[in-house]
């Protein structure tokens, strides 16, 4: 089995109470989870250089990609990564040194560079590219590369959001619970 979290420069990724990362993941470094959030097989995810946050409630499906960037010349302080409580982030979504708010919905694959700030309930289609420094603002859908704003969410795609990071934390117990047996 192999071990998902790793030191770098002695500091160690902590888990709140209730997180699952499964074992194929690798977190390296300042990374913090919140309570009951899930990382998926093959997530990635380096707090080498700068810090990662994950709220609560929050999933990392597999394949994704988390980093941050370093300080610099340019940029003194670097940027970290901040993903807020009941964000769903779909297979194969790369996230570098941006911010996420709350309840928000990245879809598959999507991109999302330095800098971006998402706020609460956004969501991104799949495919989509959020340039360095691009705010998005709440309550919409945005699409594309580079990513326009859409639409308005609709009432039930705001629930989706709750919904959606309620149903990862029964799936991440339904494992945790295979996990003891």
């Amino acid at each position: 089995m192999m071990t998902a979290l790793k030191s770098y420069n002695g500091i160690t990724p902590e888990l709140a109470r209730g997180v699952f990362v499964e074992a194929s993941a690798i977190l390296y470094g300042d990374i913090q989870i919140g309570d009951d959030s899930s990382i998926w097989p093959l997530v990635v995810a380096r707090g080498d250089v700068h810090r990662i946050r994950i709220g609560a409630r929050t999933n990392i499906q597999d394949g994704c990609v988390l980093h941050v960037s370093r300080p610099s010349s340019t940029l003194p302080t670097g940027l970290p990564l901040l993903i807020g409580d009941e964000v769903t982030i779909g297979h194969k979504a790369m996230l570098h040194a941006c911010t996420v708010g709350h309840r928000v919905l990245i879809g598959m694959g999507a991109i999302v560079l330095d800098g971006a700030n998402i706020a609460d309930e956004v969501m991104v289609g799949a495919g989509s590219l959020i340039p360095p420094g691009m705010q998005l603002a709440s309550g919409y859908l945005y699409m594309g590369s580079p990513a326009r704003q859409v639409r308005p969410l609709t009432t039930a795609e705001k629930a989706f959001f709750s919904e959606s990071a309620a149903n990862y934390v029964r799936l991440k117990d339904e494992y945790l619970k295979e996990s003891e047996e």
